[in-house]
């Protein structure tokens, strides 16, 4: 049976969430491969709203496997805190799995992500401050900590002190900030090593065995496909791989086992953070988008930057997924326009760009060539069909396929469970 992969193909907050807990009810095991509680998904089930961090989507599905991968990086109290938030309200997590060699997140990673950021002024990155990248470079210098070491205090302890050794060295001689002391830390973490301990396996194996015996396993990412490490708008980028490579990597399925790479697309474009944006829109248009859209972070709370619809991002993003099917969301944020632009092609210093510009430098100067559709009034969050959709709905929709490179299978038009047209099937 398949493993299947669900990208999100712009910078984020697409809609992953939704698209996860529609699949829930077809899918057996729903893994998260890589990222850290800077990212989050928002599910809506009735009149329940549920936001998760760390937590893959499945999780509020009773039939599903949750699995934490390898590739992300995890911080211990956070991940309690959800898990203790989510049974307050009924949702068991009694079946979640975590991967042993996920890489943790600790203290001097926060306390350096938040100093260092700080110090880079008008040239930050905008990062959430939570940990992440520096709990990525220390996995990539091979001086992390993993869950497993939460089950042996002498490693922890050795890891931890030679980690601090160099750590300390940088936050008090180079931005003036308490040493931080490893003790207390070690007795914190061995007691998150106990409240998880029953949720952690070898993810690896568990996954390649339910594949081998006819399981469906969807493979989760978090932040998108232009927020990737070496495929998205450098630095302006998170530290991991949320393209599908990196969903092989994180959760360690071997790629000829992945059958269907599912994108999700916003009706339009959003990013948080700095970082260049092509179609952004600094006035009043933006602000409907973002007012209507609700485009506020889920794990953040920061105002979400909004724009038209990129189509030369979008086949981009086929590219370097291999996208079989996008799921397109909140296309009813666009009714009541007159007309919906879309950017088709970038001009760069006079000249026309079809596709990504290759340097930075011309991604940074781009301008949108805009095509100007148009738009409807009706309100479609009653929609169950696509024959629903009014025509001028139903022909953007048809014209962001073409232009995107692969065939949108479903389209959101509302943030419940039962607001979304399913066109063709998705597993």
């Amino acid at each position: 049976m398949p493993a299947i992969v669900l990208v999100g193909a712009q910078w984020g907050d697409e809609g992953k969430g939704k698209a996860t807990d529609l699949l829930g009810g077809d899918v057996d095991y729903v893994v998260r491969y890589q990222g850290g509680n800077n990212a989050g998904h928002t599910v809506v089930i009735g009149d329940q709203s549920y936001a998760l961090h760390l937590l893959p989507s499945g999780v509020l599905s009773p039939d599903v496997v949750p699995v934490i991968g390898n590739g992300v990086v995890i911080d211990p109290k956070v991940l309690l805190d959800e898990i203790d938030g989510l049974k307050e309200r009924g949702v068991s997590c009694e079946r979640l799995l975590i991967s042993a060699d996920a890489h943790l997140i600790m203290p001097h990673h926060r306390a350096l992500d938040k100093v260092t950021e700080r110090y880079l002024g008008k040239a930050r990155i905008g990062t959430t401050g939570r940990g992440i990248g520096p709990a990525y470079a220390d996995k990539i210098t091979r001086m992390g900590v993993r869950v497993q070491d939460l089950f042996d205090r002498n490693i922890l302890a050795q890891k931890l002190e030679l980690a601090l050794r160099d750590k300390n060295q940088i936050l008090t001689k180079v931005y003036n900030r308490r040493r931080i002391e490893a003790s207390p830390i070690v007795q914190e973490y061995v007691e998150y090593g106990e409240r998880l301990r029953p949720y952690v396996a070898d993810t690896t194996l568990v996954l390649n065995r339910a594949l081998d015996d006819g399981k469906v396993v969807l493979l989760e990412g978090a932040q998108g496909t232009l927020l990737d490490v070496d495929h998205g708008t450098y630095p302006f980028v998170t530290s991991s791989s949320p393209t599908a490579g990196g969903a092989c990597s994180g959760s360690g399925v071997g790629p000829t086992k992945v059958t269907r790479v599912l994108g999700i697309l916003k009706a339009y474009t959003t990013r948080v953070g700095s970082g260049p944006f092509p179609t952004e829109l600094l006035d009043e248009m933006g602000e409907y988008l973002r007012t209507t859209g609700g485009e506020y972070g889920v794990t953040t709370g920061r105002d979400r930057r909004c724009g038209w619809f990129d189509a030369v991002i979008a086949r981009y993003a086929t590219r370097v997924n291999g996208v079989t099917d996008y799921f397109l969301t909140k296309l009813d944020v666009l009714s009541g326009l007159e007309k919906v632009p879309v950017c088709v092609a970038y001009e760069v210093d006079g000249v026309r760009h079809d596709e990504m510009p290759a340097s930075q430098t011309d991604f940074h100067h781009a301008k949108p060539v805009l095509e100007h559709l148009d738009g409807w009034k009706e309100d479609i969050s009653g929609a169950r069909t696509f024959d629903d959709l009014p025509k001028n709905a139903q022909a953007y929709v048809r014209r962001l396929e073409e232009m995107s490179g692969a065939r949108i299978s479903a389209i959101g038009v509302g943030p419940g469970r039962d607001q979304t047209l399913t066109l063709r099937p998705l597993i």
